[in-house]
């Protein structure tokens, strides 16, 4: 029984926060999450650049019209509305489609074959994997030499697949239907990274490569890369959609989770397994205590702590059971100076947010530690 049907006042993700780098179908993502119970930080590393004005789109789209390709490849849904949209806005709307109908057309997944059918069309074939790995395969096993095909971009990088197609023999025609920029307002990213190297976030989402690559590049212009990939790295999970949404991450030995399907849904599922799994449990003074990004679960009920508190109790849940000294915790509250009297003040608050004060003991002169209960004490005696 997973834990939120154990405990259905709060979802499986009560506890943590999420930060989000996308700039489409964030509201959509940030729901999922927030249904499940997370606190979201929303930060588009990115925006969309619509082409219909674009006079590179404009000559590919005339090209194919007048010397129509063997093969084309759609992408994504969005990006083949877009192109089809920016050539009626043209007058050539239906010239174009008269001539997608003559030819192969490829469909990566369900998707853009709703978007091909709703433009009249009907598919040639679609890979079950939605990879373009597998539209690739398929396209060398036919053979490309002498073929021209038109790939549609869609601001993601494609990595190889245009250059092997030209290393079989075709003419590639690229179709850029839109362009990734910078966000106007980069305020929101700057408090997300300044968020993730605090570690005031428990995971970070990804929904396409160019946002990887473009929060990272903010991070080194802010002098902060190397803290955002340190807590990359270790204390905060890097979730992406898909394996090509990993390039820039993977690039810098960032290690990311992604779910088997590319789909919010299931990368949100993946959420819900992998942060829980990650929260510190202990049993404490007869309870279970469950430690979480901003909050704890005792017993299953979910406490939110203030951010001084969660600092005390991470120090104290290093050393279970064993003594913290005053002068430690008092390293651990950041901002808190020299004044041990800090510590005090913010113990009292942790043990009312805790609802159970005996959690934490205090030990006379020494300082403070988490009553672990006695049949754990082997188990963590080396820890």
């Amino acid at each position: 029984m997973d834990d939120e049907q154990q405990h259905p006042e709060h979802g499986p993700l009560a506890g943590f926060t999420v930060g989000v780098t996308a700039a489409r179908r964030a509201e959509e993502l940030g729901a999922l999450l927030q249904r499940r119970g997370a606190v979201v930080l929303h930060a588009p590393a990115l925006r969309i650049v619509p082409l219909a004005d674009d006079g590179e789109l404009l000559a590919a789209t005339k090209e194919l019209i007048d010397q129509a390709p063997d093969v084309v490849v759609a992408t994504t849904a969005i990006g083949f509305r877009g192109w089809i949209e920016a050539a009626d806005g043209w007058g050539l709307g239906e010239p174009l489609l008269e001539r997608l109908r003559d030819v192969e057309l490829l469909a990566r997944g369900p998707k853009v074959k709703g978007a091909v059918r709703a433009a009249g069309l009907t598919e040639s074939w679609s890979p079950s994997s939605e990879s373009m790995a597998e539209v690739l395969d398929r396209l060398l096993e036919e053979g490309v030499d002498g073929r021209r095909l038109a790939v549609q971009l869609h601001g993601e990088p494609l990595p190889g697949f245009v250059e092997a197609l030209r290393a079989g023999g075709a003419q590639v025609v690229p179709v850029p239907v839109y362009r990734w920029m910078p966000p106007e307002d980069i305020g929101p990213v700057d408090r997300l990274l300044d968020a993730v190297a605090g570690r005031a976030v428990d995971a970070l989402t990804f929904t396409s490569a160019p946002a990887a690559a473009s929060l990272l590049s903010r991070a080194e212009e802010r002098g902060q890369l190397g803290e955002v990939l340190a807590a990359l790295g270790h204390d905060v999970l890097p979730a992406c959609v898909g394996p090509v949404t990993a390039l820039p991450l993977q690039a810098r030995g960032v290690d990311t989770v992604q779910p088997e399907r590319f789909r919010l849904g299931p990368l949100v599922q993946l959420l819900c397994q992998e942060l829980p799994a990650r929260a510190r449990a202990l049993p404490v003074a007869g309870h279970r205590v469950e430690i979480r990004g901003h909050a704890v679960l005792v017993d299953g009920e979910l406490r939110p702590v203030p951010p001084a508190g969660m600092s005390l109790l991470r120090a104290l849940a290093r050393r279970p059971g064993w003594v913290v000294a005053r002068a430690e915790l008092l390293r651990a509250l950041p901002g808190a100076g020299r004044d041990e009297h800090a510590v005090e003040t913010a113990m009292a608050r942790l043990r009312t947010a805790l609802g159970t004060p005996r959690l934490i003991q205090t030990v006379v002169k020494r300082g403070y530690r988490l009553a672990l209960d006695p049949a754990a004490d082997t188990k963590y005696a080396d820890g």
